[in-house]
Protein backbone atom coordinates (compact mmCIF):
# COMPACT_ATOMS: atom_id res chain seq x y z
CA UNK A 1 0.00 0.00 0.00
CA UNK A 2 1.35 3.12 -1.09
CA UNK A 3 1.96 6.08 1.73
CA UNK A 4 -0.63 8.58 -0.58
CA UNK A 5 -3.47 5.81 0.01
CA UNK A 6 -2.72 5.10 3.21
CA UNK A 7 -3.28 8.76 4.18
CA UNK A 8 -6.37 8.81 2.07
CA UNK A 9 -7.73 5.69 4.30
CA UNK A 10 -6.53 7.19 7.74
CA UNK A 11 -8.22 10.48 6.61
CA UNK A 12 -11.61 8.79 5.70
CA UNK A 13 -11.14 6.94 9.04
CA UNK A 14 -11.04 10.43 10.95
CA UNK A 15 -13.91 11.29 9.04
CA UNK A 16 -15.73 8.50 10.13
CA UNK A 17 -15.07 8.74 13.96
CA UNK A 18 -16.55 12.57 13.59
CA UNK A 19 -19.45 11.67 12.08
CA UNK A 20 -19.92 8.56 14.29
CA UNK A 21 -19.00 11.01 17.05
CA UNK A 22 -21.89 13.17 15.89
CA UNK A 23 -24.60 11.08 15.49
CA UNK A 24 -23.67 9.51 19.12
CA UNK A 25 -24.06 12.98 20.53
CA UNK A 26 -27.16 12.97 18.54
CA UNK A 27 -28.60 9.77 20.98
CA UNK A 28 -27.27 10.72 24.21
CA UNK A 29 -28.25 14.22 23.97
CA UNK A 30 -31.23 14.29 26.60
CA UNK A 31 -28.39 13.29 29.10
CA UNK A 32 -25.76 15.80 27.83
CA UNK A 33 -26.90 19.07 29.15
CA UNK A 34 -25.37 18.97 32.59
CA UNK A 35 -21.82 17.77 31.41
CA UNK A 36 -22.02 20.94 28.72
CA UNK A 37 -23.34 23.15 31.11
CA UNK A 38 -20.85 22.00 33.59
CA UNK A 39 -17.88 22.46 30.81
CA UNK A 40 -19.23 25.90 30.19
CA UNK A 41 -18.74 27.30 33.57
CA UNK A 42 -16.01 25.61 34.29
CA UNK A 43 -14.46 27.16 30.99
CA UNK A 44 -15.61 30.76 32.25
CA UNK A 45 -14.83 29.90 35.82
CA UNK A 46 -10.93 28.86 35.48
CA UNK A 47 -9.52 32.03 35.23
CA UNK A 48 -10.47 32.43 38.79
CA UNK A 49 -9.16 29.29 40.00
CA UNK A 50 -5.88 29.83 38.24
CA UNK A 51 -5.84 33.48 39.88
CA UNK A 52 -6.74 31.88 43.58
CA UNK A 53 -3.99 29.67 42.98
CA UNK A 54 -1.36 32.17 42.04
CA UNK A 55 -2.80 33.17 45.53
CA UNK A 56 -1.16 30.53 46.97
CA UNK A 57 -4.27 28.44 47.24
CA UNK A 58 -4.92 24.63 46.90
CA UNK A 59 -6.67 24.32 43.75
CA UNK A 60 -8.90 22.14 45.44
CA UNK A 61 -10.05 24.78 47.93
CA UNK A 62 -9.63 27.50 44.47
CA UNK A 63 -12.39 25.35 42.77
CA UNK A 64 -14.49 24.92 45.73
CA UNK A 65 -14.69 28.56 45.98
CA UNK A 66 -15.22 28.92 42.51
CA UNK A 67 -18.18 26.97 42.98
CA UNK A 68 -19.94 28.05 46.17
CA UNK A 69 -19.11 31.50 44.45
CA UNK A 70 -21.64 30.27 41.02
CA UNK A 71 -23.96 28.73 43.15
CA UNK A 72 -24.73 32.64 45.19
CA UNK A 73 -25.19 34.44 41.81
CA UNK A 74 -27.67 31.82 40.72
CA UNK A 75 -29.21 31.83 44.47
CA UNK A 76 -29.34 35.82 44.50
CA UNK A 77 -30.39 35.90 41.11
CA UNK A 78 -32.98 33.54 41.94
CA UNK A 79 -33.89 35.59 45.31
CA UNK A 80 -34.40 39.03 43.14
CA UNK A 81 -36.41 37.34 40.64
CA UNK A 82 -38.73 34.94 41.56
CA UNK A 83 -40.71 36.98 44.21
CA UNK A 84 -40.67 39.90 41.99
CA UNK A 85 -41.98 38.35 39.04
CA UNK A 86 -45.09 36.19 40.73
CA UNK A 87 -45.68 39.80 42.33
CA UNK A 88 -45.93 41.68 39.22
CA UNK A 89 -47.67 38.58 37.47
CA UNK A 90 -50.23 38.72 40.49
CA UNK A 91 -50.49 43.10 39.44
CA UNK A 92 -50.99 42.58 35.71
CA UNK A 93 -54.15 39.74 36.43
CA UNK A 94 -55.48 42.05 38.62
CA UNK A 95 -55.33 45.03 36.18
CA UNK A 96 -56.55 43.21 33.55
CA UNK A 97 -60.36 43.98 33.99
CA UNK A 98 -59.10 47.77 33.57
CA UNK A 99 -56.94 47.34 31.26
CA UNK A 100 -60.07 46.43 29.56
CA UNK A 101 -62.36 49.08 30.18
CA UNK A 102 -59.76 51.29 28.52
CA UNK A 103 -59.37 49.31 25.69
CA UNK A 104 -63.02 49.45 24.89
CA UNK A 105 -63.54 53.07 26.20
CA UNK A 106 -60.08 54.79 24.18
CA UNK A 107 -58.09 52.58 21.56
CA UNK A 108 -60.94 50.75 20.40
CA UNK A 109 -62.88 53.75 19.60
CA UNK A 110 -59.79 55.30 17.97
CA UNK A 111 -59.14 51.93 15.69
CA UNK A 112 -62.25 51.93 14.60
CA UNK A 113 -62.65 55.54 13.29
CA UNK A 114 -59.05 56.00 11.83
CA UNK A 115 -58.28 52.18 10.49
CA UNK A 116 -61.52 50.90 10.21
CA UNK A 117 -60.58 47.89 12.75
CA UNK A 118 -63.70 46.79 14.45
CA UNK A 119 -62.76 44.78 18.04
CA UNK A 120 -64.31 44.56 21.03
CA UNK A 121 -63.04 42.81 23.95
CA UNK A 122 -65.26 40.77 26.66
CA UNK A 123 -64.91 42.88 29.86
CA UNK A 124 -67.07 39.54 31.71
CA UNK A 125 -64.90 36.83 30.32
CA UNK A 126 -61.81 39.14 31.18
CA UNK A 127 -63.02 39.48 34.93
CA UNK A 128 -63.67 35.89 35.10
CA UNK A 129 -59.75 34.97 33.89
CA UNK A 130 -58.11 37.32 36.19
CA UNK A 131 -60.38 36.27 39.11
CA UNK A 132 -59.71 32.39 38.38
CA UNK A 133 -55.91 32.80 37.83
CA UNK A 134 -55.21 34.91 40.83
CA UNK A 135 -57.34 33.20 43.39
CA UNK A 136 -54.87 30.19 42.07
CA UNK A 137 -51.98 32.02 41.84
CA UNK A 138 -50.84 31.05 45.38
CA UNK A 139 -50.54 27.89 44.90
CA UNK A 140 -48.86 27.77 41.37
CA UNK A 141 -45.53 26.14 42.73
CA UNK A 142 -47.74 22.94 44.56
CA UNK A 143 -49.05 22.75 40.95
CA UNK A 144 -46.00 23.03 39.59
CA UNK A 145 -44.74 20.08 42.04
CA UNK A 146 -47.76 17.96 41.28
CA UNK A 147 -47.28 17.87 37.28
CA UNK A 148 -43.59 17.29 37.86
CA UNK A 149 -44.21 14.26 40.34
CA UNK A 150 -47.03 12.47 37.82
CA UNK A 151 -43.99 12.24 35.44
CA UNK A 152 -41.51 10.95 38.20
CA UNK A 153 -38.53 10.96 35.84
CA UNK A 154 -38.85 14.44 35.05
CA UNK A 155 -38.56 15.55 38.64
CA UNK A 156 -35.85 12.87 38.96
CA UNK A 157 -33.62 14.36 36.12
CA UNK A 158 -34.44 17.62 37.42
CA UNK A 159 -33.20 17.09 40.91
CA UNK A 160 -30.39 15.36 39.51
CA UNK A 161 -29.20 18.21 37.11
CA UNK A 162 -29.36 20.93 40.17
CA UNK A 163 -27.15 18.30 42.21
CA UNK A 164 -24.79 16.79 39.57
CA UNK A 165 -23.76 20.20 38.05
CA UNK A 166 -22.28 21.79 40.82
CA UNK A 167 -20.43 18.69 41.43
CA UNK A 168 -18.87 17.93 37.41
CA UNK A 169 -18.32 21.68 37.78
CA UNK A 170 -16.20 21.25 40.68
CA UNK A 171 -13.89 18.21 39.48
CA UNK A 172 -13.27 20.11 35.82
CA UNK A 173 -12.02 22.77 37.69
CA UNK A 174 -9.91 20.88 40.17
CA UNK A 175 -8.85 18.65 37.24
CA UNK A 176 -8.38 20.60 34.62
CA UNK A 177 -4.82 21.02 33.80
CA UNK A 178 -4.27 17.26 33.64
CA UNK A 179 -7.91 17.10 31.77
CA UNK A 180 -5.58 19.61 29.25
CA UNK A 181 -2.57 17.63 29.37
CA UNK A 182 -3.90 14.48 28.38
CA UNK A 183 -5.98 15.99 25.73
CA UNK A 184 -2.38 17.75 24.22
CA UNK A 185 -0.91 13.99 24.64
CA UNK A 186 -3.09 12.16 23.13
CA UNK A 187 -2.76 14.79 19.95
CA UNK A 188 -0.73 12.62 16.91
CA UNK A 189 2.42 13.82 16.90
CA UNK A 190 2.72 14.85 13.05
CA UNK A 191 -0.60 17.03 13.95
CA UNK A 192 0.38 18.56 17.07
CA UNK A 193 1.78 21.65 16.07
CA UNK A 194 -1.51 22.47 13.69
CA UNK A 195 -3.67 21.41 16.22
CA UNK A 196 -2.63 22.96 19.22
CA UNK A 197 -2.23 26.54 16.76
CA UNK A 198 -6.00 25.76 15.80
CA UNK A 199 -7.21 25.30 19.23
CA UNK A 200 -5.43 28.00 20.24
CA UNK A 201 -7.34 30.46 18.29
CA UNK A 202 -11.00 28.61 18.96
CA UNK A 203 -10.01 29.20 22.87
CA UNK A 204 -9.13 32.96 21.92
CA UNK A 205 -12.37 33.44 19.81
CA UNK A 206 -14.46 31.66 22.43
CA UNK A 207 -12.86 32.84 25.51
CA UNK A 208 -13.55 36.93 24.26
CA UNK A 209 -17.19 36.07 23.13
CA UNK A 210 -18.13 34.49 26.22
CA UNK A 211 -16.13 36.22 29.06
CA UNK A 212 -16.67 39.98 27.19
CA UNK A 213 -20.34 39.09 26.17
CA UNK A 214 -20.64 37.79 29.90
CA UNK A 215 -19.26 41.36 30.95
CA UNK A 216 -21.94 43.06 28.27
CA UNK A 217 -24.91 40.98 29.54
CA UNK A 218 -24.32 42.09 33.63
CA UNK A 219 -23.86 45.78 32.80
CA UNK A 220 -26.81 46.04 30.80
CA UNK A 221 -28.62 43.78 33.15
CA UNK A 222 -27.52 47.07 35.58
CA UNK A 223 -28.52 49.85 33.24
CA UNK A 224 -32.08 48.24 32.35
CA UNK A 225 -32.93 47.86 35.78
CA UNK A 226 -31.57 51.28 37.22
CA UNK A 227 -32.82 53.11 33.91
CA UNK A 228 -36.45 51.51 33.84
CA UNK A 229 -36.32 52.10 38.32
CA UNK A 230 -35.28 55.93 37.21
CA UNK A 231 -38.46 56.23 34.86
CA UNK A 232 -40.96 54.68 37.06
CA UNK A 233 -41.78 51.86 35.54
CA UNK A 234 -43.00 48.75 37.92
CA UNK A 235 -41.09 45.31 37.81
CA UNK A 236 -37.88 47.77 36.60
CA UNK A 237 -35.47 45.13 38.14
CA UNK A 238 -36.44 41.69 36.93
CA UNK A 239 -37.53 42.99 33.64
CA UNK A 240 -34.14 45.09 33.52
CA UNK A 241 -32.28 41.86 34.43
CA UNK A 242 -33.78 39.29 32.24
CA UNK A 243 -33.36 41.58 29.42
CA UNK A 244 -29.36 41.81 30.53
CA UNK A 245 -29.31 38.16 30.74
CA UNK A 246 -31.34 37.32 27.55
CA UNK A 247 -29.35 39.53 25.42
CA UNK A 248 -26.94 36.72 25.03
CA UNK A 249 -29.13 35.39 21.93
CA UNK A 250 -29.34 38.67 19.67
CA UNK A 251 -32.38 41.01 19.14
CA UNK A 252 -34.59 38.03 21.10
CA UNK A 253 -33.44 38.91 24.32
CA UNK A 254 -34.07 42.66 23.48
CA UNK A 255 -37.57 42.10 21.42
CA UNK A 256 -38.45 40.52 24.63
CA UNK A 257 -37.44 42.68 27.03
CA UNK A 258 -38.97 45.73 25.31
CA UNK A 259 -42.26 43.83 25.19
CA UNK A 260 -42.22 43.11 28.95
CA UNK A 261 -41.28 46.59 29.51
CA UNK A 262 -44.35 48.32 27.60
CA UNK A 263 -46.66 45.72 28.53
CA UNK A 264 -46.04 46.93 32.68
CA UNK A 265 -45.59 50.50 31.37
CA UNK A 266 -49.27 50.12 29.65
CA UNK A 267 -50.92 48.57 32.93
CA UNK A 268 -50.03 51.19 34.94
CA UNK A 269 -52.44 53.72 33.35
CA UNK A 270 -50.27 56.79 34.04
CA UNK A 271 -50.76 58.30 30.02
CA UNK A 272 -48.16 57.97 27.51
CA UNK A 273 -45.14 58.92 29.72
CA UNK A 274 -44.17 55.36 30.99
CA UNK A 275 -44.54 54.09 27.42
CA UNK A 276 -42.10 57.23 26.00
CA UNK A 277 -39.77 56.38 28.70
CA UNK A 278 -39.67 52.79 28.27
CA UNK A 279 -38.89 53.85 24.29
CA UNK A 280 -35.63 56.08 25.28
CA UNK A 281 -34.40 53.50 28.22
CA UNK A 282 -34.21 50.74 25.29
CA UNK A 283 -33.34 52.79 22.52
CA UNK A 284 -30.01 54.42 24.97
CA UNK A 285 -29.82 50.55 25.79
CA UNK A 286 -29.21 49.40 22.19
CA UNK A 287 -26.94 52.33 21.17
CA UNK A 288 -24.86 51.51 24.28
CA UNK A 289 -24.78 48.09 23.89
CA UNK A 290 -24.34 48.20 19.45
CA UNK A 291 -21.48 50.97 19.49
CA UNK A 292 -19.91 51.09 22.94
CA UNK A 293 -20.19 47.92 24.94
CA UNK A 294 -19.67 45.01 22.29
CA UNK A 295 -17.19 46.31 20.21
CA UNK A 296 -14.95 47.48 23.31
CA UNK A 297 -15.91 44.08 25.53
CA UNK A 298 -16.18 41.66 23.01
CA UNK A 299 -14.91 42.67 19.50
CA UNK A 300 -15.68 43.22 16.06
CA UNK A 301 -12.61 41.21 15.26
CA UNK A 302 -14.19 37.75 16.74
CA UNK A 303 -16.28 37.04 13.71
CA UNK A 304 -19.20 35.86 15.56
CA UNK A 305 -21.88 38.03 13.30
CA UNK A 306 -25.40 38.27 15.17
CA UNK A 307 -27.05 36.49 12.81
CA UNK A 308 -24.32 33.30 12.82
CA UNK A 309 -25.14 32.86 16.60
CA UNK A 310 -28.75 32.61 15.96
CA UNK A 311 -28.96 30.61 13.14
CA UNK A 312 -26.18 28.16 15.57
CA UNK A 313 -28.75 28.18 18.71
CA UNK A 314 -31.83 27.31 16.08
CA UNK A 315 -29.82 24.89 14.11
CA UNK A 316 -28.48 23.01 17.32
CA UNK A 317 -31.58 23.02 19.41
CA UNK A 318 -33.70 21.74 16.77
CA UNK A 319 -31.10 18.56 16.46
CA UNK A 320 -29.86 18.00 20.31
CA UNK A 321 -32.44 20.00 22.13
CA UNK A 322 -31.58 22.14 25.41
CA UNK A 323 -27.85 20.75 24.75
CA UNK A 324 -27.67 21.86 21.34
CA UNK A 325 -28.33 25.37 22.78
CA UNK A 326 -24.79 25.08 25.36
CA UNK A 327 -23.43 23.50 21.95
CA UNK A 328 -24.15 26.39 19.86
CA UNK A 329 -21.28 28.68 20.86
CA UNK A 330 -18.35 26.80 21.05
CA UNK A 331 -19.34 24.81 17.42
CA UNK A 332 -19.75 27.97 16.08
CA UNK A 333 -16.24 29.18 17.28
CA UNK A 334 -14.67 26.13 16.08
CA UNK A 335 -16.76 26.38 12.50
CA UNK A 336 -15.06 30.20 12.81
CA UNK A 337 -11.48 29.19 12.49
CA UNK A 338 -12.22 26.19 10.52
CA UNK A 339 -13.66 28.20 7.69
CA UNK A 340 -10.33 30.89 8.42
CA UNK A 341 -7.82 27.52 7.72
CA UNK A 342 -10.15 26.48 4.99
CA UNK A 343 -9.88 30.25 3.10
CA UNK A 344 -6.00 30.62 3.44
CA UNK A 345 -5.86 26.62 2.07
CA UNK A 346 -8.41 27.76 -0.43
CA UNK A 347 -5.75 31.60 -1.57
CA UNK A 348 -3.26 28.55 -2.03
CA UNK A 349 -4.96 26.33 -3.68
CA UNK A 350 -4.05 25.32 -7.52
CA UNK A 351 -7.88 25.72 -8.18
CA UNK A 352 -7.62 28.94 -6.84
CA UNK A 353 -4.10 30.55 -8.59
CA UNK A 354 -4.72 28.57 -11.73
CA UNK A 355 -2.42 26.96 -14.03
CA UNK A 356 0.39 29.58 -13.72
CA UNK A 357 -0.24 29.79 -9.60
CA UNK A 358 -0.27 33.34 -9.84
CA UNK A 359 -3.03 36.23 -8.57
Amino acid sequence: MTTERAHRLQTAAWIGAGLSLLALLYLISPVLTPFLLALILSYIGNPLVERLVRWRLPRTVAAALTVLALLGVAALLGLILVPLVRQEAIQVVTRLPDLTAAANGQILPWLREHLGIELQVDGGSVRQFASEHLSNSGDMAGKLLRSLGTGGLALVNLLANLVLTPLLVFYLLQSWPKLLARFDAAIPRPWHGASRRILGEVDSVLSQFLRGQLMVMLLLALYYSLALWLAGVGAAVPVGLLTGFLIFIPYVGYGVGLILALLVAVLQFQGWEPVLAVAAVYGLGQVLEGFLLTPYLVGERIGLHPMAVIFALLAFSQLFGFAGVLMALPASAALLVALRELRVLYLKSHFYLGPEGKL
